[in-house]
């Protein structure tokens, strides 16, 4: 694959991830707002963020933001899951796994962390993979700047010298 194809494939793979976990996140908000509703609205909030998330992996010429919003919201919801089953959070201890969704969250999340990690070392935040923007058009354009640059004839410095070079002054 070239780099303009695998840089696409980890930003579909990423956007899918995001999408999957706002879905499955939002789903679980009614039933986590009667029974702990900070934890309703962490999902909710980190639903919605995802769903932007994903959004801004399809939709921008510069993704960075998006991975590292995106990798932030599910590296806390890794852990958020992990203690809620292990320690517990504040007022709130889960005992099992919520099959389907505790297991489907937890592999859509760390697979986006893996793709962003995978898209970073393929060059999409600024090496092999167009500098970043994924658009080969931006790039083309930054490379030519330079090739249509006009060079100013240098300056005299007094006014007395272009009077003495003009050969009409001379008599």
């Amino acid at each position: 694959m070239t780099s303009r194809t695998t840089h696409m494939a980890w930003l579909g793979t990423g956007a899918i991830c995001a999408l999957a976990s706002a879905v499955l996140h939002l789903l679980l908000v009614p039933s986590h707002l009667t029974e702990m509703p900070y934890i309703g609205v962490l999902f909710l909030i980190g639903g919605v963020a995802l769903l932007a998330v994903a959004a801004g992996l399809l939709g921008r010429q510069r993704p960075l933001g998006a991975w590292l919003i995106g990798a932030v919201i599910s590296i806390g919801m890794i852990v958020g899951f992990l203690l809620s089953r292990t320690v517990g959070l504040p007022g709130y201890r889960e005992t099992g796994w919520e099959p389907p969704y505790g297991i489907l969250c937890l592999l859509s999340e760390v697979v986006f962390v893996l793709a962003f990690l995978a898209w970073l070392k393929a060059g999409g935040a600024g090496g092999a993979a167009g500098g970043g923007t994924g658009n080969l058009r931006d790039r083309q354009s930054r490379e030519r700047t330079g090739a249509y640059c006009v060079q100013k004839p240098p300056r005299r410095e007094a006014h007395g010298d272009l009077q003495a070079s003009d050969p009409r002054q001379a008599s």
